[in-house]
C-alpha cells in the first residue's frame, strides 16, 4: 500500500510495497512518485490526475514496463486508487492498495504454451483424423493420420477436393452434413467412408463443428476408423436370437424368487396352524397361484427357445398380450413399469403366435435398453381401418402400439431401424434384438411395422396386422387374504410390488401379532407414513418407480432411527448401504416365517442401540 500526497505526489508506503520497489527502496520514501517511477509517467500519470479530480479507479490487470532492478521488465498489477481529502475537503492525495500479479501471469502463459505443445503432440500422434475444411470443398489443415490411413501424401490431400476421396455412395450424406454445418449446427456420429489411394474404402465415424466465426467459411472435423469395430459387431449379431433369450435371465431370477417366496411362505404358514381349515385353504390357494405363475413363465420361455417353422393361424391378440404380462415384466426388470391395454376381447389376427410373442418381447427389451434409469412401457391393442396405404391392402387391422419413455430415436436412426443387423448400441453393450425380425414377422402375417414417435421422451413402434374373428378366451382370478395374530403388537409398514409376496408378509406379520400396513410401491409407502407411525419398515429393493433404497433414504430423512429391513432377491447391498448407511438389514428371498421372526426380533431388540452393519439373512 502507498499514499501519493500533494502536488508532487510524495510517496509514502508500507513494507509490502518496498518489496515491489526493488533497488529503489529506501531512497524512494518521501520523494515525488515520478522521481521514483519516471518510466510510468505516461501510463500512470493520467490515472492519478483522474483520482485527484475525485474519481476512484480499480483495475484487475495493468501492464507496466519497470526498471526497478536496473533493466526493463514486464510487470503486472491489480490495484485500486482512492481519492484522499484534506481537512478542508479538497483532494490532496490518493491511497493505493495493489497486488503484483507478474508471477501468476507468467505462470499462466507458460501453462498455455505447455498445453499447446501437448495438443500439437496429440495432433501429430493421434490415429484419429483431425482436419479443418472449407465449405467450398477443400481441406486446409490435416494431421499425419490422414496420410498414414489413406496412403496419400499431405500435399495430394490438400490439393484435391475432399469429395474425390469420399466413397461415391456416401457423397449425398456428406452433402447433408455440410449443409447442417453451414447453418451453424454441429453434427456428431455420422458415418462416411474414405478411399485409400488404391480405392479400398475405410469406414469412419465422424464429428464436425462449424467455426465460431460464421464468416470464415470453414469447419473442424475428426474421424475414427471403425472398420474393426464393425467387423466385431457383425460377428456378435450372428448370436442374435440366443441373446434375446439371455436377456431374460436376470429378470426371471427376480420373478421366480418372488414366486418361490409366495409358495414357501404359504406352506410355512400352513404348517404353523394345520388345524385351521379355512386358513389352510386360503394359503394353499396362494401357493397354488404362485406355482401356476411359475409354470406359465417356464412354458413361455421354452416356446421362445425352440426352433419353429412359421405357422400362421387365427390368434387372439388380446389373450396373447395379456398372457405375456409376467414374462414381459420379468424381461424388462423391476425399474420399468409395464402397462397393458388389451382392447376388445375379440381382436384377432392371422399370425404365428410364437413369432408374435417373440416380436413383442424384442420390442420390450429394446425399450428397456432405451430406459437405463427406468420408465414406462405401454402395450396397447386396438382396431383400426386402413385405406390408401401403399404397403397394405385396405381393410380392418389390429394395431399393437408398443410405447416407451426412453431416449427416443432420431429420424436418421428410425429410417434404418428395420434394416437387418442395424444397431446403434456401442461395442460390448449388446447388438440389438432384431427390429428386422419384428418387421419380417409383420410382413409375413400380411401387415407391417412402423416407427411412430421418434424423439424424446420416447419411441412408439406400431404393428399393423389384418384383423380376423376369434373366439375370446376366459380367465379367472382369485383374491386371497390372510389375517391372524399371536405376537407382541407393533406396527409394521410392508412395501413390495409383488401381490403374492405382500400377502405372505402381511399374513406372517399378523400371525406374529403385528399391526400391518401394506403398500405396493415406494411412493404409496411414503404416503402411508403420513397416517401410520410404524415401528419398523419391511421393504423390497427392486420396484418400479422409486426403488427400496430410494424409499429408505426418504424414510431416513423423516425418521433417522426407524429400523428398516430389505427383503430382496437381488444382491443390492452396495446400493442399500449407499442410500441408508450400515444400519440396514437385508433378508434374502425366499425365506420362511421363522427366518422373518428371527430377523424382526433381532432388529427390534437392536433398534435403540448403536447402528449396526448390514446383515444378510439367507434361509437354509
Amino acid at each position: 500500500m502507498f499514499i501519493a500526497w500533494g502536488p508532487e505526489r510524495i510517496l509514502l508506503y508500507n513494507d509490502g510495497y518496498s518489496e515491489m520497489l526493488g533497488q529503489r527502496h529506501p531512497a524512494a520514501f518521501g520523494r515525488p512518485f515520478f522521481e521514483t517511477w519516471p518510466e510510468v509517467r505516461e501510463s500512470v500519470g493520467s490515472l492519478m490526475d483522474r483520482v485527484f479530480a475525485g474519481e476512484p479507479i480499480h483495475m484487475d490487470d495493468l501492464t507496466l514496463t519497470l526498471h526497478r532492478n536496473g533493466y526493463p521488465e514486464e510487470t503486472h498489477f491489480a490495484f485500486s486508487y482512492t481519492p484522499v481529502p484534506d481537512e478542508h475537503g479538497s483532494i490532496s492525495g490518493l491511497f493505493c492498495a495493489c497486488t503484483e500479479t507478474t508471477v501468476r501471469v507468467n505462470d499462466e502463459r507458460r501453462q498455455v504454451v505447455a498445453a499447446k505443445r501437448e495438443r500439437d503432440r496429440l495432433f501429430e500422434m493421434s490415429r484419429d483424423l483431425f482436419g479443418v475444411a472449407t465449405f467450398d470443398g477443400y481441406l486446409t489443415s490435416i494431421n499425419p493420420a490422414w496420410s498414414r490411413q489413406l496412403d496419400r501424401s499431405e500435399k495430394d490431400l490438400l490439393a484435391r477436393p475432399f469429395s474425390d476421396i469420399i466413397h461415391p455412395d456416401d457423397l449425398a450424406a456428406t452433402g447433408d452434413v455440410v449443409a447442417k454445418l453451414r447453418s451453424g449446427k454441429a453434427v456428431h456420429q455420422f458415418h462416411v467412408r474414405l478411399l485409400k489411394a488404391d480405392g479400398t474404402p475405410i469406414a469412419f465415424a465422424w464429428s464436425a463443428v462449424p467455426e465460431a466465426d460464421a464468416g470464415s467459411g470453414s469447419f473442424y472435423t475428426v474421424g475414427r476408423d471403425i472398420t474393426e469395430e464393425l467387423r466385431r459387431e457383425e460377428v456378435l449379431r450372428q448370436g442374435h436370437k440366443m441373446e434375446a433369450v439371455g436377456q431374460l435371465t436376470g429378470g426371471l431370477a427376480h420373478d421366480f424368487n418372488n414366486l418361490l417366496q409366495a409358495a414357501h411362505g404359504s406352506f410355512d404358514l400352513i404348517l404353523s396352524k394345520p388345524a385351521d381349515a379355512e386358513r389352510v385353504a386360503r394359503l394353499a390357494r396362494n401357493g397354488l397361484q404362485a406355482t401356476e405363475r411359475g409354470a406359465k413363465l417356464t412354458a413361455q420361455l421354452l416356446a421362445f427357445s425352440r426352433a419353429q417353422k412359421l405357422e400362421l393361424r387365427s390368434t387372439d391378440v388380446t389373450a396373447l398380450v395379456t398372457g405375456m404380462a409376467d414374462i414381459l415384466r420379468a424381461s424388462v426388470g423391476p425399474l420399468v413399469r409395464v402397462t397393458i391395454a388389451p382392447g376388445h376381447r375379440d381382436l384377432g389376427v392371422m399370425a404365428d403366435p410364437t413369432q408374435l410373442e417373440m416380436a413383442l418381447l424384442n420390442l420390450a427389451i429394446n425399450a428397456r435398453d432405451a430406459m437405463p434409469d427406468g420408465g414406462d412401457l405401454t402395450i396397447a391393442v386396438s382396431e383400426t381401418t386402413v385405406a390408401n396405404v401403399t404397403d397394405l391392402d385396405a381393410g380392418s387391422f389390429v394395431e399393437i402400439r408398443v410405447t416407451d419413455t426412453g431416449t427416443g430415436m432420431s429420424k436418421a436412426v428410425a429410417a434404418r431401424a428395420f434394416e437387418p443387423f442395424y444397431t446403434t448400441k456401442g461395442l460390448g453393450q449388446g447388438t440389438g434384438l432384431g427390429l428386422s425380425q419384428v418387421y419380417a414377422m409383420a410382413r409375413q402375417a400380411g401387415g407391417t411395422a412402423r416407427i411412430g414417435r421418434q424423439a424424446a421422451p420416447g419411441t412408439t413402434v406400431v404393428l399393423l396386422l389384418p384383423s380376423v374373428l376369434v373366439v375370446p378366451g376366459i380367465e379367472a382370478t382369485k383374491e386371497i387374504q390372510v389375517s391372524h395374530g399371536t405376537f407382541a403388537a407393533r406396527t409394521v409398514l410392508v412395501v413390495d410390488d409383488d401381490p403374492d409376496v405382500r400377502l405372505f408378509l402381511s399374513a406372517s406379520l399378523e400371525t406374529l401379532g403385528f399391526d400391518v400396513t401394506v403398500a405396493e410401491d415406494g411412493e404409496r409407502g411414503l404416503t402411508a407414513m403420513d397416517t401410520v407411525d410404524p415401528d419398523l419398515v419391511l421393504v423390497d429393493f427392486a420396484m418400479p418407480g422409486m426403488n427400496g433404497a430410494q424409499m429408505a433414504k426418504a424414510v431416513r430423512e423423516r425418521r433417522p432411527d426407524l429400523p428398516i429391513i430389505f427383503a430382496s432377491g437381488y444382491s443390492d447391498t452396495a446400493a442399500i448401504e449407499a442410500a441408508v448407511g450400515t444400519s440396514a438389514v437385508l433378508l434374502r428371498k425366499p425365506f420362511g416365517v421363522s427366518d422373518l421372526e428371527a430377523v424382526l426380533r433381532s432388529v427390534l431388540e437392536a433398534s435403540e442401540q448403536r447402528p449396526r452393519a448390514i446383515i444378510t439373512a439367507t434361509p437354509a
